[in-house]
């Protein structure tokens, strides 16, 4: 490839206002598609005041929104918890030097990437008690279903942003002494996780919204309980479901500004590391090992 070869030029008078132009069309199209939601809604009856009315009264939030606002996160919560050991712990086990457990590790992590998460949490809930002889709760059956198909997915991510580390680094650890354990636990999984951040919060961010499938067996999250029990009661089925909607954008939005300003702060700390002058020569502890700095 040629040194002038670049990814992307800066368009020209020309393209600027092609994509200008471009621009106004998408959004007039999609201010009369909105408009066209709101007459037919209109039409319906949907933004009746008598449909909406509910969400005033603090019955409905006490007895619906919240309830299921508190399970979905605590499955949510948990779920993620989990997800991320199991993704740490099967990428680990996918690059280990060990067929015999790279091997079984990435038959795991590929059999459940590959189930559907909905059928994956309707087994847990009413195959398992067949094998253990007795039932699976369904919180439970949501968090272990999210855990395994969440948890593959960021086995991937983290195995990804392992391999994406210059190998130069692990060769240093290797030659001050440490063993690959350490390697995994102090240098490289760290500098994955940063690396893969975006990726990470994009999957944290599908395993809350995958809670809603809890509605399958019943679990009381946050669409049971303000879609469908909410609207069994009212017939407001449109205004629960915009509602819980936008509850969930809200959720998500937080997540992914937690997100970015973590990532902002590991960079600022990265920033005013490399900027930090040298000290001299001197013992620096790494893992076990004795490390001398080089001089300034």
């Amino acid at each position: 490839m040629s040194a002038n070869t670049v990814l992307y030029d800066h368009p020209g008078p020309r393209a600027r206002v092609r994509n200008a132009v471009l621009s106004v069309v998408f959004g007039v199209a999609l201010a009369g598609l909105l408009w066209w939601v709101y007459a037919k809604f209109d039409q319906a009856g949907q933004w009746e005041g008598s449909l909406w009315q509910p969400y005033t009264e603090a019955s409905t939030w006490t007895q619906f929104i919240l309830p299921g606002l508190r399970q979905t996160l605590f499955a949510a919560l948990t779920g993620m918890v989990l997800s991320l050991a199991f993704g740490i712990i099967f990428a680990v086990g996918r690059l280990s030097d060990r067929w015999w457990i790279s091997v079984p590790a990435g038959a795991v992590v590929e059999f459940f990437r590959a189930v559907p998460l909905l059928l994956m949490i309707f087994f847990i809930f009413y195959g398992v008690p067949f094998l253990i002889q007795g039932p699976v709760p369904a919180f439970w059956a949501v968090v272990i279903g999210l855990t395994l198909y969440n948890g593959s997915v960021l086995a991937e991510a983290f195995r990804a942003g392992i391999r994406s580390v210059p190998s130069g680094q692990a060769e240093a650890a290797y030659a001050v002494g440490l063993r690959k354990s350490q390697v995994m636990r102090l240098i490289l999984i760290p500098q994955a996780a940063r690396a893969m951040l975006p990726v990470i919060v994009s999957q944290l961010v599908v395993l809350l919204k995958d809670t809603a499938l809890g509605y399958i067996v019943a679990f009381p999250e946050l669409m049971q309980r303000g879609v469908n029990d909410l609207a069994a009661n009212r017939g407001n089925i449109v205004a629960a479901a915009m509602v819980v909607a936008a509850i969930y954008i809200v959720i998500n939005s937080l997540l992914s500004m937690l997100a970015t300003w973590l990532d902002q702060r590991g960079n600022r700390r990265a920033g005013r590391m490399a900027r930090r002058p040298a000290t001299g020569a001197g013992p620096t502890t790494l893992g076990g090992a004795t490390v001398l700095e080089p001089q300034g």
